[in-house]
């Protein structure tokens, strides 16, 4: 193996410990989510539910908010219909499908407060029911609003990480491993600390161990992120990457998981982000194409587009 031995630190493992990669699975997913599947928690199990509706997708919040809009509106409509065909004054119809969806708008005002006084409850059963529903909607939105803030105020770091890690020429004749991050955002980020931690499998015995190694950097902080940052691990003498090979980190399932912590000067809060490179994300012999330009009036252009771009180099 090219990958020298160093000291191992035990804090550096992510605590996944000496857990091998198997199949190239990350530890880390691209999104920085962990990639463990867990299993075993019962189906009611509802302690996690106010987090998966914060970290969830919008799509994916949308529609389970209109879908609990329109079940929860038909299911009552079935309940005013089933409670008789006197259940509701003012309805334009009293049979069929129109008597349903009479009964579905009448449930649409009611949980929703709105009540436009045309169609009424008539009689304790019919009034009760409208009564509960109404108490229902009043949580049910106070829930719903406070989610909609929630996922809206909720502090985190929109940074833009390359595609690919690059083995580039680094000063005069060394090479260096490194990747470009960027902020997505036009809110400031200050106080910038990043660690790169490199991990691969190595046989201990008649099985496979997962090493970690957090990597030297040229410049592990930064004051404030204004434009993009190019992070760069010399492939040098202290390096356990110096002499490696693409077919070795291919064997032992090598990776690189980073972790990045900023200062968010919107929220005046510490934000974190997190990505992961596996080895066939690594591009070896080529340089990254510069993110900004100059406009017509001497301004700095950050073309975020470029963000992973490189071009080959001898």
């Amino acid at each position: 193996m090219a990958i020298r031995k160093q000291t191992i630190n035990p804090e550096n493992d992510l605590g996944f410990g000496p857990q091998p990669v198997i199949k190239s699975q990350p530890l880390l997913n691209k999104d920085g989510s962990v990639n463990v599947r867990r299993k075993g928690l019962s189906l009611f199990n509802t302690a996690d539910n106010y987090h998966t509706l914060i970290k969830m997708s919008w799509g994916r919040f949308w529609v389970i908010i209109l879908s609990g809009y329109l079940v929860t509106n038909l299911v009552f409509a079935a309940i005013y219909v089933s409670i008789g065909p006197d259940s509701l004054d003012g309805g334009a119809s009293h049979n069929g499908i129109g008597r349903y969806l009479d009964a579905f708008f009448f449930s649409a005002q009611t949980i929703s407060t709105v009540g436009y006084g045309h169609i009424t409850p008539n009689g304790v059963i019919a009034n009760s029911v409208a009564a509960i529903e109404s108490m229902m909607g009043l949580l049910a939105f106070a829930l719903a609003t406070g989610l909609l803030y929630g996922r809206f105020s909720k502090p985190s770091a929109k940074i833009v990480y390359s595609d690919q890690m690059l083995v580039s020429p680094y000063r005069e004749n060394g090479k260096g491993l490194m990747f470009r991050i960027s902020n997505l955002r036009r809110n400031v980020l200050i106080d910038l600390v990043v660690e790169v931690i490199f991990s691969y499998n190595e046989m201990v015995g008649d099985k496979p161990v997962r090493k970690f190694f957090q990597l030297e950097l040229e410049r592990k902080e930064v004051s404030i992120l204004t434009l993009n940052w190019t992070i760069v691990h010399p492939l040098d003498e202290n390096s356990p990457l110096a002499e490696i090979t693409p077919d070795e980190l291919e064997k032992t399932q090598a990776s690189f998981s980073i972790l990045l912590k900023a200062f968010d000067d919107t929220f005046s809060q510490t934000v974190h982000s997190r990505t992961s490179y596996q080895y066939h994300d690594m591009v070896w012999g080529a340089k990254f194409i510069p993110m900004f330009g100059r406009d017509d009036e001497g301004r700095i252009v950050l073309d975020m587009s470029k963000i992973s771009e490189f071009e080959p180099v001898d």
